[in-house]
């Protein structure tokens, strides 16, 4: 068991520090951050946690997992690691390659 946690379901108001109290709770809470949108700066309402050592990570899954924050049921699970490394490729066409289009 690792010890990033991801945290799903959360308010469009909820703050890292709110993270890091709530998380608090169960253990030493290292980081937490919410992910917010790029162009928008406003909340995906999403956030990842880490905690101190597995054993908390374990306890804050346990102890959070369905627990209302801000009027949401917040969603605690281990964090795991992005795959495909980001490349945006949604299986389109590409650009600056070859076209699906014909010359007539």
């Amino acid at each position: 068991m690792g010890k990033k946690l991801f945290v799903g379901n959360l308010s469009f108001d909820t703050t890292s520090a709110d993270l890091e109290a709530l998380f608090g709770e169960a253990g030493t809470c290292e980081s937490a951050a919410v992910i917010t949108d790029r162009a928008t700066g406003r909340s995906r309402g999403f956030g990842f946690v880490e905690m101190s050592t597995s054993a908390e990570a374990q306890k804050a899954i346990a102890d959070l997992n369905g627990r209302e924050l801000q009027g949401r049921t917040l969603n605690v699970s281990e964090a795991h690691e992005r795959s495909g490394g980001g490349g945006g490729d949604r299986g389109g066409p590409r650009r600056g390659g070859h076209s699906a289009r014909r010359a007539y």
